[in-house]
């Protein structure tokens, strides 16, 4: 079969080169509304493809980013990709999704593979292991965005959730709603992951606000599959906690299991608010009281950050743009 090129697809439509290349970029305002159609027509006709590979040399672009997630199992992470995959669409980009799966190797295997393949940019929800290859690329100028999680002197601009303040807004409503024993719950903080530390920090300074003690019992932190057995010891307490935290999603599901199979009642035995607003929260019995992450705002100014790089030579002093949380009230205090 015939390579059928853009000059085909001029001849055929009776236009010039350049007048084609401006409706495979969709710059429509370009050309009349009956140059489009015939265009349209004449690509339609030829079943023509355009040349990624002709066109990334061409423009010193291949309109393709990646998003490496840390866990891509995460009901934030999902929200987020698709958001960003939204926004780049918006701009003419395809996304590689890659998940790390909280691996420091399986995601600088990625870095490596996204490199190679000249993506123009990358945002990186990272695990916090690849230190020197953040800062290579940070030195190199390549177009880099972290992702909910910030790394401490890098120097790259970093979007996220003010994850104090989400931690804050929790143990206010427990408190106002009567609640003084209150516990956190996170997953592991291996490698001072940002989210899960400040939250707890964050917890901290809530209840001494309140002028509340922090118990060192009631701060408990494990991988997923051990966060069963630190809710055992929580409750062994002498004075089990009222009220319980959950530091993100995963933990959520975790504790409303327990709950479950030790037949306590949410929220007579146990109240319960969760970090990110999962999907279930509003019906679950009773409904579960969260705190959302303004994901689509987080996702769209990771993009504008990441294409301004990718569009501009200079780029000024890299931020830490941190969120607003917002509490959803619902049955569980």
């Amino acid at each position: 079969m015939k390579n059928i090129t853009i000059a085909d697809v001029a001849k055929l439509a009776g236009v010039s080169k350049s007048t084609v290349s401006q409706f495979l970029n969709k710059r429509y305002e370009y050309m009349s509304e009956l140059t489009r159609e015939r265009i349209e027509l004449a690509v339609e006709e030829l079943d023509y493809r355009p040349n990624i590979v002709a066109r990334s040399l061409t423009q010193k672009s291949t309109f393709t980013v990646g998003v490496i997630v840390a866990n891509i199992l995460h009901s934030f992470s999902t929200h987020i990709i698709r958001a960003i995959e939204n926004k780049f669409y918006e701009h003419g980009f395809h996304i590689i999704v890659c998940n790390a799966d909280d691996e420091p190797e399986k995601e600088k295997e990625y870095i490596e593979m996204l490199m190679a393949k000249q993506v123009d940019g990358i945002i990186i929800f990272p695990t916090g292991g690849n230190i020197d290859l953040y800062k290579r690329m940070k030195k190199s100028g390549f177009p880099l965005v972290f992702m909910d999680r910030t790394i401490a002197d890098l120097g790259i601009e970093t979007v996220l959730l003010d994850n104090d303040k989400a931690a804050e807004l929790a143990v206010n409503h427990f408190t106002e709603s009567g609640y003084s024993k209150i516990a956190i719950v996170t997953t592991s903080i291996i490698r001072n992951i940002s989210p899960r530390i400040e939250r707890i920090q964050g917890y901290k300074r809530a209840l001494e606000s309140h002028q509340l003690n922090v118990n060192a019992d009631y701060v408990k932190t494990a991988d997923s599959d051990a966060i069963s057995s630190v809710l055992d010891e929580l409750f062994e307490l002498v004075a089990p906690p009222e009220a319980i935290l959950a530091g993100n999603d995963f933990v959520l599901m975790e504790v409303l299991k327990y709950i479950k199979n030790h037949n306590l009642i949410i929220p007579a035995d146990v109240a319960v608010i969760g970090i990110d607003d999962v999907p279930f929260a509003s019906f679950y019995t009773p409904s579960i009281t969260t705190i959302s992450q303004p994901m689509i705002e987080m996702a769209n100014l990771a993009v504008k950050l990441l294409m301004k790089q990718m569009n501009e030579k200079e780029h000024g002093e890299p931020e830490v743009y941190r969120l607003q949380p917002t509490l959803i009230a619902r049955g569980s205090c």
